[in-house]
């Protein structure tokens, strides 16, 4: 599903003592490991080609949104009748969606974040291995990772063959999550349900072939569930999406610093199990943005800022999160 962009860059120790002293470095010559999204943000243009500027990208951005919810009606409207040419037409339009999804955002500076949570969690679609990270390009997530809580004594259900459990069952769920950035909370949203988790392989195969589908029609708020997106102060906007339902501690208009905490990890949304989606962009409004690459303060595996790659243990603040 996904695509490695090519190019490897690694950065000197001059570049890296520049970036401990700074919180908001932003170099794009870094270690994949370390900082994963600086090369995918090269590859982007190297292969873009002619005419895939960076206004053109961003463009794209902003049309993908309408494009699965316009093509369904179509399609719906031909098998009904009302539109005899609306069966193809909307097979066009989702065609058309999909190869804009491939179209990736414009290169841009790796941005240096603090860790949205404390404690051992477990990465996952990280863009330290793979980018997009999460197969696609829409709502932002070019560079997204999740997170999910593995704390030292276990506690994880894990895949037993059960299809749907309890959202308590999992440790994630009600632990704390942070601002990554100084800035200002621009969207609250926290009305979903957390619903219960797809443990099983055919639960999961369900979120992924009807739900996941229906809520990409739905829209933003049906895929990202209850979220808090954070204007930063130098514009990229850190959003937090999967949070449970009622525990968002903040208002749109409201400043926050890095460390504050927002809300709680929940199970909202297009989710499979409770964890916490966390990803910079470059609009609050994440159906028509485009994904920034981040990295996390000390989060690298050999503890440099930087990200954990799959199945890698972000342990960032072990202290705090024990007090």
């Amino acid at each position: 599903m996904s695509r490695d962009s090519g190019s490897r860059h690694v950065e000197s120790p001059e570049a890296r003592r520049r970036d401990m002293e700074s919180r908001h470095t932003e170099s794009p010559d870094v270690d994949r490991r370390d900082v994963a999204g600086g090369e995918v943000g090269s590859g982007t243009v190297e292969r873009g080609g002619p005419g895939s500027g960076p206004a053109v990208r961003r463009l794209v951005a902003r049309v993908r949104p309408p494009l699965p919810a316009l093509g369904v009606l179509l399609i719906l409207a031909g098998v009904s009748d009302l539109l005899p040419w609306g069966g193809l037409a909307g097979f066009v339009v989702l065609l058309a969606f999909g190869l804009l999804d491939r179209v990736r955002p414009p290169a841009a500076p790796v941005r240096v974040v603090e860790s949205p949570v404390h404690g051992p969690w477990r990465a996952l679609n990280s863009p330290a291995t793979k980018v997009p990270s999460h197969g696609v390009n829409s709502l932002g997530q070019t560079h997204a990772i999740d997170l999910a809580y593995d704390p030292p004594g276990g506690g994880h259900p894990g895949r037993t063959g059960e299809q749907w459990r309890r959202a308590e069952e999992y440790p994630a769920f009600g632990q704390p999550v942070r601002s990554p950035v100084d800035g200002v909370v621009v969207r609250v949203h926290q009305r979903r349900r957390d619903h219960r988790a797809r443990s099983g392989g055919w639960s999961v195969l369900y979120l992924l072939v009807v739900e996941g589908f229906v809520r990409q029609v739905g829209g933003t708020r049906w895929l990202a569930g209850n979220h808090v997106v954070v204007r930063a102060d130098d514009g990229a906007c850190a959003a937090l999406v999967h949070l449970r339902r009622g525990s968002v501690r903040v208002r749109p208009g409201e400043r926050v610093v890095a460390g504050q905490q927002l809300a709680e990890c929940g199970n909202s949304g297009n989710s499979s199990e409770p964890h916490l989606h966390v990803q910079l962009c470059d609009s609050p409004r994440l159906a028509a943005a485009a994904g920034l690459p981040m990295a996390f303060r000390g989060g690298a595996p050999d503890g440099g800022d930087g990200l954990p790659a799959d199945g890698e243990l972000l342990d960032v603040g072990r202290d705090a999160a024990a007090g």
